[in-house]
């Protein structure tokens, strides 16, 4: 390569022929050569390229913290594992350019994914990086109590909450004071699978007795000012009802919020067949809110040659837009719902006997705000 004459070529050329790559055509290219990596990974072609190509993936989350406290020993040399529906193949990023120990993912946002780590004083950090461009910054300081009861939950701006059932923490990179702003929390219970959609944070809670679970969607605004300066939460958290809904909720056993696309929010659960104590479900329902709306609709049900592998076992759920997908315990795959498909996903990292939780991750060279 030293005496090809494409090292005689001007860098902006050179961006100019990458740039029409796609994605995965450039982290190809980087593994050429010395060259090819310096010029696909510089700032100026990463400005260049950022908003241009992206991947849309799932990725996994590593096990619950509290089950692999072991785990602070364990090499640096992490990585988060993420599958490819359009290729139908499983990646790997390698997260060891990170100076932490035990990185655990649990959001992303516009290429930017956002995980607690281990600080060299033992402390849990929240910690921003892209795993393509190798770049990271760490937010804040927060208590380790954040990072096991937290619920972390990322805009499209990028604007950062840290979410439990007495209080919210929130950060954006626009503010001119980089510090987490507290406010108390008036939700009646913990917050379950809480999203975040524009302006508005939805999550449900259970308003019940100890002997019988009652869902209910409540939501909060994030109001920005106007001289976005100062970012405010209101904590005043309202309990969406509508007489037309009827028992929505209660014919569904352990809901659970995706985001859907656009200005929709996709609410999953098990089917109830009828209203016993331990009523078993027929099938997996996923039922769809217009916010603009505000009707619900029935997107889907989960097919019975891949519910019979969840009906006896407990099931997570995760994903956005019109994928969302479904982990069992010792199911050893993954279900997923692709844009009104129903298929199986092999090849599972790990021993197939696990419950995976996720994140949808929209890979691209995004720069580190």
């Amino acid at each position: 390569m030293e005496d090809s004459p494409i090292n005689r070529l001007p860098e902006d050329t050179l961006h100019q022929i990458f740039s029409s790559l796609s994605l995965r055509q450039i982290m190809i290219c980087r593994s050429v050569c010395k060259l090819f990596n310096r010029t696909l990974t510089s700032s100026s072609f990463i400005h260049l390229i950022s908003a241009r190509s992206h991947l849309h993936l799932l990725a996994l989350r590593p096990p619950h913290l509290h089950h692999h406290h072991h785990s602070r020993h364990a090499s640096l040399h992490s990585c988060i594992h993420v599958y490819d529906p359009d290729q139908n193949q499983w990646l790997r990023f390698s997260l060891d350019f990170l100076p932490f120990r035990s990185p655990h993912p649990v959001a992303s946002s516009l290429g930017l994914v956002y995980l607690w780590a281990d600080s060299p004083d033992s402390n849990k950090s929240l910690i921003v990086c892209n795993p393509l461009t190798r770049q990271y910054r760490v937010l804040p300081q927060l208590g380790s109590a954040w990072s096991r009861h937290g619920s972390v939950l990322v805009d499209s701006r990028n604007r950062v909450m840290v979410l439990t059932e007495l209080a919210a923490l929130y950060f954006s990179f626009s503010q001119k004071t980089q510090q987490w702003l507290k406010f108390s929390s008036n939700l009646p219970s913990k917050p379950r699978s809480p999203i975040v959609i524009s302006n508005s944070v939805f999550a449900l809670c259970d308003v019940g007795s100890p002997w019988r679970s009652k869902w209910k969607l409540f939501s909060c605004a994030v109001k920005n000012l106007l001289n976005l300066n100062l970012n405010v939460m209101n904590n005043n958290w309202e309990c969406l009802e509508r007489h037309e809904w009827g028992d929505i909720f209660d014919i569904m056993k352990r809901p659970r919020l995706i985001a859907g696309d656009g200005n929709k929010i996709l609410m999953i659960g098990g089917l109830k067949s009828n209203y016993s104590f331990n009523q078993s479900c027929s099938t997996i329902l996923i039922l769809r809110l217009d916010l603009e709306t505000m009707e619900w609709e029935e997107a889907t049900r989960m097919p019975e040659a891949l519910h019979r592998w969840f009906q006896d076992s407990k099931f997570k759920v995760f994903g956005g837009g019109n994928r969302v997908c479904f982990s069992g315990k010792k199911v050893g795959r993954l279900a997923l719902w692709d844009c009104c498909k129903w298929r199986w996903i092999d090849g599972v990292p790990g021993n197939g006997d696990e419950l995976f939780r996720g994140f949808t991750f929209e890979a691209r060279l995004t720069a580190i705000p």
